[in-house]
């Protein structure tokens, strides 16, 4: 038997970058069913759930603004998890407006926080109605949560909201055999990065400050993802795990 075999998994943000990488992790891993949200580009969704069949699982992919009202709702109820209840939930859905913080205005922090943090919450509350014999969830963060960056704006702090979101449900939902953890990722490859202000520069400067001497790719966070998701962890709850091959560090 894999680690997850058999599971049911919903990943939102599951069309690209991290999201496409951990649902295709939890195929390998075993899961018979995953389903992916995405916002708006359907070729990269129908791509994924490709890629998430060839590795061995059922894919679904259901378009809904996770930061609109109601749009959590109708992420869960179009995935048809009623069906057949939730084992795995996996938030990586993200916004971000790549300025300073001090000139974030308020409609770009409502839209951020709504889609990072909220979407969040809701789609726990949701899931965690969905697994009523135990459950796992997982929610990306980032290094912002717990450092000021230079032209994150807004993202650090709707992170750092997530975080704190988790340690409150995994205290919640413990007793009810549902665990909540958070993975922490530095800069990482196919997730964006290009849309930074002075990307290249902002690339080179990680790879060189980080030990390992690179950034991360997806895959990379996806693979602590999955083990946040199996059994080999069963006694970690209500903690953010930080994979930035030691840029934190120095």
């Amino acid at each position: 038997m894999s680690a997850l075999d058999g599971r049911r998994a919903v990943v939102t943000g599951g069309s690209r970058g991290i999201g496409r990488a951990a649902a295709i992790a939890l195929a390998r891993a075993g899961a018979s069913q995953v389903t992916i949200g995405y916002l708006d580009n359907e070729s990269a969704a129908s791509e994924a759930c490709r890629l998430i069949e060839s590795a061995g699982a059922r894919a679904h992919a259901v378009r809904a603004n996770l930061a609109a009202a109601g749009g959590v709702d109708r992420f869960f109820n179009e995935a048809g998890a009623n069906d057949g209840g939730v084992d795995v939930f996996v938030h990586c859905a993200a916004m971000a407006a790549f300025k300073p913080l001090a000139e974030t205005r308020e409609n770009q922090w409502d839209l951020i926080m709504n889609t990072n943090a909220r979407s969040f919450l809701s789609g726990a509350q949701r899931a965690a109605a969905l697994m009523p014999d135990g459950g796992c969830m997982v929610a990306v963060s980032s290094l912002g949560a717990m450092r000021a960056l230079r032209n994150y704006g807004a993202m650090g702090p709707t992170k750092a909201a997530l975080e704190s979101v988790v340690r409150g449900l995994a205290v919640e939902l413990a007793p009810r055999g549902v665990r909540v953890n958070a993975v922490s990722a530095g800069l990482v490859s196919d997730t964006g990065i290009d849309t930074l202000p002075g990307a290249a520069a902002v690339r080179d400067a990680a790879s060189a400050r980080t030990p390992m001497g690179r950034i991360a790719r997806p895959d990379e966070i996806a693979s602590v993802i999955v083990f946040l998701c199996e059994a080999a962890s069963g006694w970690i709850t209500g903690q953010t795990i930080v994979v930035d091959g030691g840029w934190s560090l120095v």
